[in-house]
């Protein structure tokens, strides 16, 4: 996990990318009604959800890394389990699954934009993250971390806020304040030179995001009411048996993907002023790439020219990112 453990922290990033992709271009051409009927993206909530915890057992199955989850003796069983911490960490990844899911939904608003507009959040409040830790920033991760948000600004160039509805503003909010716990989590936690304490955390983490996220979807369509709860319910009684549950299951997949990828990405033991950077270029790329396989395949909006030039400037930062640390010179 990171460079240290044999990984670079840029593969993780093409697997976030190579992830992230297809799944925000099918919850986006699915909730527009251009695969189908219309399907609303709470009735996309409990199948995805579902379908990513299996991704998760799946993944973790494959690689043995359960076996690093702190356990409970049940019997002669040991059983994996989060930490208090990891418990905590795992509601905050619950609920940027599903405020990313749900990002993607609403009308009017293109992929690049929510995009921009939920990293650029979190590239901010990356260096806070930072100066609360004691961790000491890289002079590239600053300028990279200037053209992100550089690159949020031109993106909404001529925006206005009434294009961002009261759900999508919700659902940005909470999206960030989840974030900014997660990541303080991390910080303190996980970020270490030890491949055994971040891959623990990892594990624990994922074992509670995905599980938490379903039984909240279950719970609001048995309890509660209105037209949220209808299209929840809907999700569990009717998307399932319809003729676009495999692209739903698909969905999930992916997401889990992005879930699996993309906290690999933040879990490098460098400062989160860099990973960060690096995990939300990544993904903006791929909203670029989203939006052009909805524009070429099925129909959709060509981008804005500020949404192209905003991709633009956030290459610019990938390339700062990865340009190598310049070596000190041998004293003759």
């Amino acid at each position: 996990m990171g460079s240290a453990r044999g990984v670079s922290i840029w593969w993780w990033a093409f697997g976030y990318f190579a992830a992230y992709a297809p799944y925000s271009l099918l919850t986006k051409a699915l909730s527009d009604g251009k695969l189908g009927p219309k399907v609303a993206g709470e009735s996309i909530l409990p199948l995805s959800s579902l379908s990513s915890f299996g991704a998760m057992v799946v993944f973790m199955a494959l690689t043995g890394w359960w076996r690093s989850a702190s356990t409970w003796r049940v019997g002669a069983v040991n059983l994996p389990r989060p930490t208090r911490w990891t418990f905590l960490s795992g509601l905050c990844g619950a609920t940027i699954l599903t405020t990313t899911t749900l990002a993607y939904t609403f009308e009017g608003v293109s992929i690049v934009f929510m995009m921009l507009l939920m990293r650029g959040g979190v590239l901010v409040m990356a260096p806070l993250v930072d100066a609360l830790s004691g961790r000491v920033v890289q002079r590239k991760s600053w300028v990279a971390l200037g053209l992100t948000v550089v690159a949020l600004f031109v993106a909404s160039l001529g925006r206005v806020s009434l294009e961002l509805s009261f759900a999508a503003g919700v659902d940005v909010g909470l999206y960030l304040a989840a974030y900014f716990v997660r990541l303080r989590f991390m910080s303190h936690l996980a970020k270490s030179d030890s491949p055994d304490v971040t891959r623990r955390y990892f594990v624990e983490e994922q074992l509670v995001s995905t599980p938490v996220a379903f039984a909240a979807l279950g719970l609001l369509g048995l309890f509660s009411s209105g037209s949220l709860a209808d299209a929840i319910r809907t999700g569990f009684t009717d998307v399932p048996f319809s003729s676009q549950a495999a692209i739903v299951v698909l969905i999930g997949v992916l997401s889990q993907g992005t879930g699996i990828f993309g906290a690999l990405v933040l879990l490098d033991k460098s400062e989160n002023s860099f990973s960060v950077p690096v995990n939300r270029a990544s993904s903006v790329l791929a909203g670029v790439i989203a939006s052009l396989g909805l524009w070429a395949l099925l129909g959709g909006k060509l981008l804005p020219w500020t949404e192209w030039a905003g991709a633009g400037i956030v290459v610019g930062a990938i390339v700062v990112l990865s340009w190598p640390a310049k070596k000190p010179r041998a004293v003759a």
